[in-house]
């Protein structure tokens, strides 16, 4: 009877019930307490309202302890301790990039983290324009302290026929090293590239980017004519420096593969200004006697190797000439086509005499 009393005791089982339950809720907001805290420091900028920036430099070598440390110093972020834990949570721990980086106290912890972890470091923009030569670029790099235009020549000289199969047909020597350069395939485009690129670095950006630009179909094409990458490159560079429009190109191209298929001289002013190294819109008489693989007005059929870096119109034009009954032109801006020898000469006397 004693036992069954015992039992039957409501309030020896009703008292801990409650305080479990008390216990329980208690630890429930304790725990989204925490985790709100946690969220406010990991997501919650230091200073929504900042307009400051700052570049901060995440030296190579250093780790979250550091980087964290000089964020707090700096005053970008309020909590050394949870930038380290929110890395190594989020397994960004061995990420981590050096560089230099735009932060701000406007940014919060996971933004900062994600910045350097991916590696977005402060960029200049490198604008190479169509018709530049290596020389040309080589310069602008210097001018932009990217690197010498003596590096950036020997750069450009370099085999990268084992990255690029579109660098496959370039002449070799008996040795089986190109006898060219990378002319005409550094493609010209606007350009992000980070602190401290070498000139290595930037010559398989553009290497890469010709790579995509010269697609499958154009690849195709220029096979199923039975022409080699190389010459049609040769030959984009060339109607980059002749002409501006995209038609006008097409129509020089028509020109020019129609005088190579009878042997033809070429005698494009372009690449005498190439060997010569100048910017004469007519060379004179002495300069087309030079005697260089380059001088289309004493050899015919191509020169040696591309005369400039083209863009894509002019690349397609190399591709899809458009067929016409012209032999000649000249161009002054706006380009005159003739069918005839004399018909081109009157042009001349008219327009550039």
């Amino acid at each position: 009877m004693i036992r069954n009393n015992f039992f039957k005791n409501k309030n020896y089982s009703a008292v801990p019930l409650k305080s479990l339950k008390k216990v329980s809720s208690l630890i429930g907001i304790v725990f989204l307490l925490l985790v709100s805290y946690i969220f406010f420091q990991v997501y919650v900028p230091a200073d929504p309202a900042s307009h400051e920036t700052v570049t901060f430099t995440a030296q190579k070598g250093l780790g979250d302890d550091e980087i964290g440390n000089s964020l707090q110093k700096m005053g970008i972020i309020r909590s050394s301790y949870f930038f380290k834990f929110y890395v190594i949570l989020s397994l960004r721990h061995s990420s981590l990039k050096a560089g230099d980086y735009i932060v701000s106290p406007k940014m919060s912890i996971y933004e900062i983290a994600n910045e350097i972890s991916q590696g977005n470091v402060i960029k200049d923009k490198i604008v190479v324009y169509e018709g530049w030569d290596i020389n040309d670029i080589g310069k602008y790099l210097e001018s932009r302290d990217i690197c010498t235009e003596a590096d950036f020549v020997k750069a450009a000289s370099k085999d990268y026929s084992s990255n690029f199969d579109f660098l496959k047909d370039l002449p070799r020597d008996r040795a089986g090293k190109p006898s060219a350069s990378l002319e005409g395939y550094l493609f010209p485009d606007t350009y992000e590239i980070s602190k401290g690129e070498t000139c290595d670095g930037f010559v398989l950006m553009m290497l890469e980017n010709f790579d995509k630009k010269l697609t499958p179909d154009l690849r195709a094409e220029i096979t199923r004519q039975k022409k080699s990458i190389f010459d049609v490159v040769t030959m984009a560079s060339l109607i980059e420096k002749e002409v501006r429009t995209l038609s006008d190109k097409k129509i020089v191209s028509g020109i020019l593969w129609k005088r190579l298929l009878i042997g033809m001289a070429l005698q494009l002013d372009s690449t005498i200004n190439y060997i010569t190294n100048g910017n004469d819109p007519s060379v004179s008489i002495k300069n087309t006697k030079i005697d260089s693989p380059y001088n289309t007005y004493k050899y015919p059929g191509l020169p040696k190797g591309p005369i400039s870096n083209s863009g894509i119109d002019s690349i397609n034009a190399a591709i899809y000439p458009t067929a016409t009954k012209y032999w000649f032109y000249l161009s002054d801006g706006k380009t005159y086509f003739s069918e005839t020898l004399d018909q081109h000469n009157a042009a001349k006397a008219k327009y550039l005499d």
